[in-house]
């Protein structure tokens, strides 16, 4: 008697989950299974990353340009009256002002100074 590999629903089942993957993994089910749930993992554990790593990016940026004036002057300091102002300006839109227009940020630095 000849062995039956599955119905269509069986087949149908793998074929949808493996329309991403290549080679073995998306043969195999058992394989494919793992591999799905590694890549759910990956993609949540990336997502977090991506967040810390733009943050870092944007600290980067403003210390940059804060130090470039040649005020002795640095990124935790101009953070910390900005608080003490009550300026409601986060690391993103400080890092875009930074880029985009250098001068605005010298002048928001200068009036948290004086």
């Amino acid at each position: 008697m000849t062995r039956i590999s599955g119905g269509y629903i069986a087949q149908r089942r793998r074929t949808k989950t493996a329309s991403n993957f290549r080679g073995i993994r998306a043969s195999l089910t058992r394989t494919l299974i793992q591999q799905r749930k590694r890549a759910l993992i990956s993609a949540h554990r990336d997502r977090d990353r991506q967040k810390i790593n733009f943050r870092r990016l944007w600290i980067t940026r403003i210390n940059a340009v804060i130090r470039e004036s040649g005020v002795s002057y640095s990124y935790c300091v101009l953070i910390h009256d900005l608080y003490k102002r009550r300026m409601l300006l986060n690391r993103k839109i400080l890092a875009q002002i930074a880029i985009l227009n250098k001068n605005c940020l010298y002048m928001i630095s200068n009036e948290i100074i004086k």
